[in-house]
């Protein structure tokens, strides 16, 4: 039987490996994003960005944050039903959301669970049931947001991928995306008779099983918004935050004097979160700049002007959550050693 030793060893081997996997990723990627790009072009587009709208798209996506903060009161509650204190989920958010930009796998989310459990009182279950359901309200958001970029997407009509127009590409898709987005939402609405379906018609074993843990996850999740009212409230800031995402990337088109219009912030923004569902990268270094050029490259976007907006976009607009991160590990009792725990 191996020794506690040896399992430690190997579980340190595991991560240096994967650190070491995630820098190369990073690497390549950003290799691949910057392409045929000179150094003295991409100062040469920072120099010459806006600080103006730059600093609105610092402020827009930062302000995110204590929108998210605002809808997860109403995903999370107390033991009587009632709102939990928004300081102690405010040092949860900051925290966490820190920890995603400095550490890979998204790490962050269990580092925010044990942040909102140690410092609110809230049972861990709860509080991660509570993220996987804010996680699905994104992802439907975002995938909604995304089917009315492409619907109505404007992209240059001499552009064409296999003969095939590529804005009548997007609005197929759109369509396509519709009935998609119907099926999940009917999915989340409806979970026990999702999972009954699903034993239906899948055979029995391991995918079956796992799909099935999923959906009474997501039941679980949701006995929080049994009320009308609540589960609309949630609805709502679910499409204020990243309708406001959307905004800090169009503001940061007019800094660089990048014409694309607000649809296609809400394109890039969804190709973006596509990109980086899995978090292979610490602050999805790479992942972020890639997934941003090969957006703008639809708009015929030049590759250097693309990546320098996508560079100066990732830098400014990640590091205040990660400065108000700071703060909170500052003003609480939790330190940079419990944050090893959860992810260890």
């Amino acid at each position: 039987m191996p020794s506690p030793e040896a399992g430690s060893r190997g579980g340190t081997a595991r991560r240096a490996v994967a650190a070491l996997l995630g820098v190369a990723l990073a690497a390549g990627l950003l290799f691949w994003a910057l392409r045929g790009v000179h150094l003295s072009e991409v100062l040469l587009h920072l120099r010459a960005a806006r600080s103006l709208p730059l600093a609105l798209a610092v402020v827009l996506a930062t302000a995110t944050f204590p929108l998210r903060l605002v809808r997860w009161r109403l995903l999370l509650r107390d033991e009587r039903g009632g709102p939990l204190p928004a300081g102690p989920l405010w040092h949860a958010v900051a925290i966490g959301f820190m920890a995603n930009n400095l550490l890979p796998f998204r790490a962050g989310e269990l580092v925010r669970t044990f942040a909102a459990t140690r410092l609110s009182g809230a049972r861990f279950s709860a509080v991660l049931s509570s993220i996987a359901v804010e996680r699905i309200f994104d992802g439907l958001a975002v995938v909604a947001l995304l089917i009315v970029a492409l619907l109505a997407s404007d992209f240059p009509a001499d552009i064409a991928v296999g003969g095939v127009s590529l804005r009548h590409a997007a609005q197929a898709a759109g369509t396509m995306g519709v009935a998609a987005l119907v099926a999940a939402v009917l999915v989340v609405t409806f979970p026990l008779a999702a999972e009954g379906l699903v034993r239906r018609v899948l055979p029995a074993g391991r995918i079956t099983d796992k799909i099935v843990t999923l959906l009474e996850g997501i039941r679980q999740g949701l006995t929080a918004l049994r009320s009308p009212t609540r589960l609309a409230g949630v609805v709502f800031w679910s499409f204020a935050v990243w309708l406001v995402n959307a905004w800090a990337f169009y503001a940061g088109f007019e800094a660089f004097g990048i014409p694309v219009s607000f649809v296609g912030a809400l394109l890039l923004q969804g190709v973006l979160i596509f990109g980086i569902t899995v978090q292979f990268t610490p602050g999805f270094v790479g992942q972020f700049e890639a997934a941003i050029v090969a957006a703008l490259a639809l708009y015929e976007v030049p590759n250097a002007l693309a990546s320098s907006y996508a560079i100066a976009f990732h830098a400014t607009t990640f590091l205040p959550i990660i400065l108000l991160g700071a703060w909170s590990l500052a003003r609480t009792p939790i330190g940079l050693g419990d944050l090893r725990r959860p992810v260890t």
